[in-house]
């Protein structure tokens, strides 16, 4: 069995991890997804060496245990880690999860949409761009 993850999702919201889960599935690209429901099991993933590191991850800001800032900032600050590119993919609009996100080294600051149809698109085009046409540095 392969340890290869192409895309972490971390979302604690069980909907619009459903909702993400299917925008992907439409156009194949979850093969090698995996779902976690928090940060605290965003960070067991990704620091166990036992795992390939996902060529992308899509993080939720607002979690239990450890919130998305936290798993930003822990996964930046890696040397090893940093180069794995990450889409804020949120509902918060406030200014400082932006600044924050940004300066942390986030690739992407997605506000999720309200309309189903126009998160499913985001969601869509967030996968066919960082999995399809993104050309991402070896991380071997």
């Amino acid at each position: 069995m392969s340890n290869e993850v192409d895309i972490l999702l971390v979302e604690d919201n069980p909907e619009d991890a459903d909702l993400a889960i299917r925008a992907l599935k439409k156009h194949n690209l979850t093969n090698n997804l995996l779902h976690v429901e928090d940060g605290q099991e965003a960070l067991d993933f990704l620091f166990n060496d036992e795992h390939e590191m996902p060529q992308l991850i899509l993080l939720d800001l607002k979690m239990p245990k450890v919130d998305g800032i936290e798993v930003l900032r822990k996964l930046k600050s890696d040397e090893k880690k940093k180069i794995i590119p990450v889409v804020v993919l949120t509902s918060s609009k406030e200014d400082r999860d932006i600044v924050e996100a940004y300066e942390l080294g986030v690739n992407a600051y997605i506000v999720k949409p309200v309309d189903f149809n126009q998160f499913v698109k985001a969601v869509s085009d967030l996968g066919l761009f960082w999995l399809v046409l993104n050309q991402p540095p070896s991380q071997k």
